[in-house]
């Protein structure tokens, strides 16, 4: 074959080659780009914000007016949206408690109730087993009939029971595990009470498990806007 041709031929190659390339480049733009509109990544935080908790109307939750020991308790988000807590008033004076973690056969100390009374108390209300949520996990007042176990009248002293596999955990004694299959408690949050007697969530407790599916507690999940945090209300 005449050198010319060979030439020739070997410019067309390496110009459907560069062709080839541009085309997959431009594909791999489009397919970025759109996954990147789909797909909004989780903006997190770098600290543990203080966020005032209020009712829907805006206003602060009074410590005084919390109900004791209700079986439709508080829920607010903390410390990203999507992060469920329980807000409980169990009746007593709740003292700081150390807490074992089964999976790991370390420990750590809850927060002592906080309010008038020292009797109320916040956890995650997402189960440390497989994640369920309110109303699945669910606070059973002292007295009641724990659904799925033997713990009725007396023999229940008030506590967190998940429907989805059983697990069930202990406010009184900073949610610890009680019944497994779930080998975490529940992760206090910490609570500032005021002056003015409102309620203000300053952290999550250090040395607690992570809230479940979370990495860390600051990230995976998206700010609350403002400074504040609404209740809602787990129907009974």
């Amino acid at each position: 074959m005449p050198e010319d041709e060979i030439q020739d031929k070997s410019r067309r190659t390496f110009l459907k080659a560069m062709i080839v390339l541009s085309a997959g480049a431009a594909v791999a733009g489009v397919l970025k780009e759109g996954l990147s509109n789909l797909v909004t990544p989780s903006v997190g935080l770098t600290s543990f914000p203080s966020l005032l908790i209020v009712d829907t109307n805006g206003k602060p939750i009074i410590a005084d007016n919390i109900p004791v020991s209700t079986s439709v308790p508080f829920l607010f988000d903390y410390p990203l949206s999507n992060d469920p807590n329980f807000l409980l008033n169990l009746g007593k004076a709740i003292p700081a408690t150390k807490v074992s973690i089964p999976a790991t056969g370390g420990s750590y100390n809850s927060p002592p109730g906080v309010g008038p009374n020292n009797s109320i108390v916040a956890f995650s209300a997402i189960c440390q087993h497989l994640g369920c949520t309110p109303p699945e996990i669910h606070f059973y007042p002292p007295g009641t009939s724990v659904i799925g176990t033997a713990y009725t009248g007396s023999s229940n002293p008030g506590y967190i029971h998940c429907s989805c596999h059983g697990s069930t955990y202990d406010p009184n004694a900073g949610a610890g595990v009680i019944t497994g299959p779930t080998l975490h408690p529940l992760p206090p949050v910490v609570l500032s009470y005021n002056s003015n007697k409102t309620l203000t969530a300053v952290g999550m407790t250090p040395g607690s498990p992570t809230i479940y599916g979370r990495v860390s507690d600051l990230t995976g999940g998206n700010p609350l806007s403002g400074s504040t945090t609404e209740v809602s209300y787990l129907s009974g």
